[in-house]
């Protein structure tokens, strides 16, 4: 695979060559980007998958449900649906997605939609009784015909853009130079005791103009995991049999944080739909042992699997420091709207 991608390198340059024209054609205003009169934020990454959007989403809602009428917008990646969708009673995975449907299931205050096309999304949430105060765009940062106000740019710890190349050599979707239109960049999946010595190791290496900010977060597992029924502590169950499973990408630290030599490993592609040879598959691996699994799989996989044996584990995103100046960045953007 790295040999493929290495000969491929030609066709890297090509489509760097279409990236770059299409952003210059959009700084330009040759293309038309369009804006809307309220707040949005897009949160997204150069790379395809695996930085960390949904937890990041996820504290932002956080961050600010209580205070303002939240909705989310996303494309609904994998959906078996068209077009704009708001989520309701009838939704689930196969409508949504799997990061929008276990958004609305975490999170029944907020409003959440899917939309490849964002600004028709952004023109029919506006449309909806209970217009939202402000807009949390997922996995937007490419998605230029829509300007948002804040752009947060994420990168994994250990596959910065800084030392990546564009598709198919690499695993960005554009430049590294598109990395400008941020206004925050957080290193996600950071070791949770990451040295001031390397924060700045990284920061000189991202090469960040002096208007951007910079934080470092790292996964921070839950201490329970959950079935539909009941918890029961990771410290109780660490040691027992069990069969761990992800559809997800990079899903090596999920498991090593739960993993003992004698569990059962099951590895899926990202935002994978599971067959029914895939459920055959997994129960006949678990045996009567509990399954444990990512909160994005565990929204696809309930009510496939016997619920006294499907169990998942929740992570969010934390900062290695500095919270407070990040929120404080957050709400100094809201105050443009609300002051």
């Amino acid at each position: 695979m790295i040999f493929l991608r290495k000969i491929l390198f030609p066709f890297s340059i090509l489509y760097g060559f279409v990236t770059s024209f299409r952003n210059f054609l959009y700084d330009m205003e040759i293309f038309k980007s369009y804006s809307f009169d309220l707040p949005i934020i897009a949160v997204g990454n150069l790379s395809v998958g695996g930085t960390g959007k949904t937890p990041q989403i996820e504290y932002l809602i956080r961050l600010l449900s209580d205070k303002y009428k939240i909705a989310t917008l996303s494309r609904g990646y994998k959906r078996k649906s068209e077009g704009f969708i708001l989520a309701d009673e009838n939704a689930n995975t196969e409508i949504l997605g799997d990061e929008p449907f276990q958004f609305y299931q975490k999170f029944p205050n907020v409003q959440v939609a899917v939309d490849a096309n964002r600004k028709n999304g952004i023109e029919q949430l506006l449309k909806q009784n209970g217009r939202p105060e402000i807009i949390l765009l997922d996995d937007a940062f490419q998605h230029r015909k829509v300007k948002a106000g804040l752009y947060i740019l994420l990168t994994a710890y250990n596959d910065l853009y800084a030392d990546d190349y564009i598709l198919p050599t690499g695993n960005l979707r554009e430049s590294r130079n598109g990395a400008r239109r941020a206004n925050i960049v957080i290193v996600t999946k950071c070791p949770a005791n990451l040295s001031l010595d390397e924060q700045k190791s990284i920061k000189e290496k991202l090469k960040l103009a002096q208007n951007q900010e910079l934080y470092f977060t790292y996964v921070d597992y839950d201490d329970a995991i959950f079935s539909e029924e009941k918890q029961l502590q990771v410290s109780d169950i660490k040691d027992s049999d069990k069969l761990l499973l992800a559809g997800i990408a990079k899903p090596e630290p999920f498991f090593k944080h739960l993993k003992k030599e004698n569990d059962e490993v099951l590895i899926f592609p990202d935002h994978h739909h599971f067959s029914e040879k895939d459920i055959l598959e997994i129960k006949n691996k678990a045996q009567n042992n509990i399954i444990i699994t990512t909160e994005k799989d565990y929204v696809r996989l309930k009510g496939q699997l016997p619920k006294e044996q499907l169990f998942y584990l929740p992570i969010k995103s934390s900062f290695v420091s500095d919270e407070e100046n990040f929120d404080k960045a957050i709400f100094t953007y809201l105050n443009k709207y609300f002051f």
